[in-house]
């Protein structure tokens, strides 16, 4: 089961959330989103572990408790959208080629 991991503190790191859910059982995947740009955090992330019974025990044991001075929210996560395709933008037409001439002194 993917779980949904809310209000992380920008100092916690993918370690830290393993850690937090490994006490409820086996954590298959963990990981804190981080911002491209800004390289921090962007305060969210997922864990998934494989038994159902562990993943939803671990969600009723952290969810609304403070770790790490913030309190998680944490729910089972939605399915993820599926991508939808881009629209391909009409090819602009090509301009006829003009070869640069230049100008000579009469």
């Amino acid at each position: 089961m993917k779980i949904f991991v809310a209000k992380l503190a920008f100092k916690t790191t993918t370690e830290d959330l393993k850690a937090l859910f490994e006490q409820f059982g086996t954590v298959e995947s963990c990981k804190v989103i981080m911002d491209h740009e800004t390289g921090r955090s962007k305060c969210y992330g997922f864990v998934e572990m494989p038994n159902d019974d562990e993943a939803y025990k671990a969600i009723v044991e952290t969810d609304e408790t403070v770790f790490m001075g913030n309190e998680l929210q944490v729910k089972k996560s939605r399915p993820q959208a599926a991508a939808t395709p881009k629209q391909e933008k009409p090819a602009r037409p090509k301009r006829p080629h003009h070869p640069y001439v230049p100008k000579t002194e009469e």
